[in-house]
């Protein structure tokens, strides 16, 4: 597995999303687990989950406690990624809370779900327009300096939050989450900009939320048919080509997903392949 730099360490070129395992529509308890394991053997070493990934209405945490499950006996080398301040309740809805005492709430509750004493990357999952960002980004700044966790992360942010949350928190700050697709590609100056600052950049919903049947383009299909994989793995490997601080973090839901996903981690496209993918 090809890795990237996560601030102070490596993680592999392709993250898992596990946001689908605990959702609605997810699996079974016994297939979400062969699901991480899957991702495991295969070499993932970054798990992407978040407090609100759960049914809606429901308690939060379910997706820490299946990640805690998952990896009992295999957390070593593994970066869980967790994010806190957005809500999932019962209408379905996604709300938002980054109110530094939430959020300090919120992440003792995920140390506690995880079962660990810090917390290898802990993300503002988005910014509150009720709540200063300098304010939301302070309370990262403080559970770093409580030793409650080990690096920091923003999701869902603008160039101008990303250069405030990075004057905030210096090299504490390690990533940035946003949505970036060969679809969506609105954070295409985001990305740049954490090229320039050295953050990782890690794209949820890589596909664009095609799943494994939908079309990318036809430039996607037509290099995918003519190296025999799927367009889902090209879109990986377009991300990784794209850009050296990208990591994707492609949702999955079956093994046989994330075994496809890992591998796009050792395609490499020639410069004409590249060039036509970026013309969309």
């Amino acid at each position: 597995m090809r890795e990237r730099t996560l601030g102070d360490i490596k993680v592999s070129g392709i993250g898992l999303g596990m946001m689908p395992l605990s959702v609605e529509g997810r699996p079974d308890e016994a297939r979400a687990i062969a699901t991480v394991h899957a991702a495991l053997d295969v070499g993932v070493t970054l798990l992407d989950t978040a407090d609100s990934y759960h049914h809606p209405g429901a308690e939060p945490g379910h997706n820490e406690f299946l990640v805690a499950r998952a990896l009992a006996g295999r957390r070593e080398g593994v970066l869980v990624a967790t994010k806190g301040g957005r809500g999932h309740p019962a209408d379905g809805s996604w709300t938002v809370n980054g109110d530094p005492a939430h959020l300090q709430r919120a992440c003792e509750a995920s140390l506690s779900r995880l079962g660990v004493e810090a917390i290898g990357l802990y993300q503002l999952h988005k910014p509150d327009p009720a709540v200063p960002w300098a304010e939301s980004v302070g309370a990262l700044r403080d559970l770093l300096a409580a030793g409650k966790i080990q690096r920091a992360g923003i999701s869902n942010a603008d160039a101008p939050q990303v250069r405030e949350a990075y004057e905030i928190l210096g090299d504490r700050l390690v990533s940035v989450q946003n949505e970036y697709s060969p679809k969506e590609r609105a954070s295409e100056e985001v990305l740049r900009l954490c090229e320039e600052l050295r953050l990782a950049f890690l794209p949820w919903s890589p596909l664009g939320g095609i799943g494994n049947t939908g079309s990318l383009g036809k430039a996607f299909d037509a290099i995918a048919e003519r190296r025999g994989v799927g367009p889902q793995r090209i879109a990986l490997a377009w991300h990784l080509a794209g850009s050296p601080v990208s990591i994707p973090i492609p949702g999955s839901s079956r093994p046989s997903t994330i075994r496809d996903a890992a591998a796009a981690a050792e395609l490499t496209l020639d410069a004409q392949e590249r060039a036509l993918l970026d013309a969309g």
